[in-house]
């Protein structure tokens, strides 16, 4: 396809995109109250696993719930809350139709037989986000916020967070988590490209470990080499699933073109 016609593609699988997300954020900002009460789970509970019936409970966070406050400092703080939390929903509820529309606009530089993963693509790449988000949610920010806000404290300091700079704080996490649990789909891709191999992939472990405890320190919204762990150790285990996983793709592409 020439230039003009790969921009007019490019424009129109845009153009669907933000249709799609944009539905979708008015239907998240009806319920922007609701996820605001859902996004407070890391500030008042905690996950507890157990070998005994029941194996997953939820523990209440008593000291980090009666210690911290939120507050807001401007007028439109809670606003733009509001925005912000609906915007994050709406763009989960969006991604399978993201998702195709970025599959359709690569279609047309993929083989016939390669075409058929479009619904493989879309729900693995969705559920590797959802996943990502999930686990960031449920598991790290509890984390997280039980080990930040309690570090230290006593009589003299005493945690007042911003309603803003606490939900910045948890959907920049979110996000970030949701895209780096996508690193699997990045190594498929590039191992069907022929870009690179999973035993020059392997072979490069080490460089792979600190590559994640750089990406994390960029990704993470605070310096902490606290968070920053939190996060390179998931992207090393999804590297090592990467890798795994292209071992099998790249075989069965073996087979098809023999």
């Amino acid at each position: 396809m020439p230039l003009i016609e790969h921009l007019g593609e490019l424009r129109k699988r845009i153009t669907i995109s933000l249709t799609a997300l944009l539905i979708a954020f008015m239907v998240a900002f009806n319920y922007s109250e609701e996820l605001f009460r859902s996004i407070m789970f890391p500030l008042k509970y905690n996950l507890s696993f157990s070998m005994e019936n029941p194996f997953i409970s939820i523990i209440p966070q008593e000291k980090l719930s009666q210690t911290t406050k939120l507050v807001f400092l401007a007028p439109a703080e809670a606003f733009w809350m509001s925005m912000k939390v609906s915007f994050v929903a709406a763009l989960v509820l969006a991604l399978p139709v993201i998702f195709h529309q970025l599959w359709k606009f690569i279609s047309p530089g993929l083989l016939v037989r390669e075409k058929k993963y479009v619904f493989p693509f879309v729900i693995s790449a969705t559920g590797l986000f959802v996943a990502g988000a999930l686990f960031c949610f449920f598991m790290v920010l509890p984390f997280a916020m039980g080990f930040l806000l309690t570090y230290k404290l006593g009589d003299v300091l005493m945690p007042m967070l911003s309603v803003g700079l606490y939900v910045d704080f948890c959907l920049k996490f979110i996000l970030a988590f949701g895209a780096v649990f996508e690193l699997p789909i990045v190594i498929i891709f590039l191992a069907r490209m022929g870009i690179v191999t999973a035993k020059t992939l392997a072979k490069n472990r080490k460089y792979a470990v600190l590559a994640a405890f750089i990406l994390a320190a960029i990704l993470t919204p605070t310096p902490d080499i606290f968070n920053q762990t939190l996060m390179a150790i998931p992207i090393i285990i999804l590297y090592e699933v990467g890798i795994l996983v292209s071992r099998i793709f790249v075989r069965g592409k073996t087979t098809d073109a023999s």
